[in-house]
């Protein structure tokens, strides 16, 4: 299963490259933001991030919520976040 999952802007890396460091759930993963060129990213913003990309900006309140159903998934959102540890993207 896939799912947006999502993760807290800590740095930007590469303006040309469109990459910036994030926090997904105490896991940190680059992830690039090309899709979101349009908006005012800084560290502290959230991102809904799907298979490496960020889709959508989002407040931390919905942010907060999402997460919160995503824990209530159980045995499917622990499995993605195993997998995302599991992975060597950094």
């Amino acid at each position: 299963m896939c799912l947006a999952i999502p993760g807290q802007v800590v740095e930007l890396l590469d303006a040309h490259e469109h990459l910036a460091r994030v926090d997904v759930s105490g896991v940190g993963r680059i992830v690039n933001v090309c899709l979101l060129e349009d908006e005012a990213l800084a560290p502290g913003d959230w991102e809904l991030i799907h298979v490496g990309f960020a889709m959508s900006k989002v407040d931390e309140e919905e942010a907060r919520a999402t997460l919160g159903l995503l824990q209530q998934m159980g045995e499917a959102y622990e499995q993605e976040l195993d997998d995302l540890k599991a992975s060597v993207i950094e």
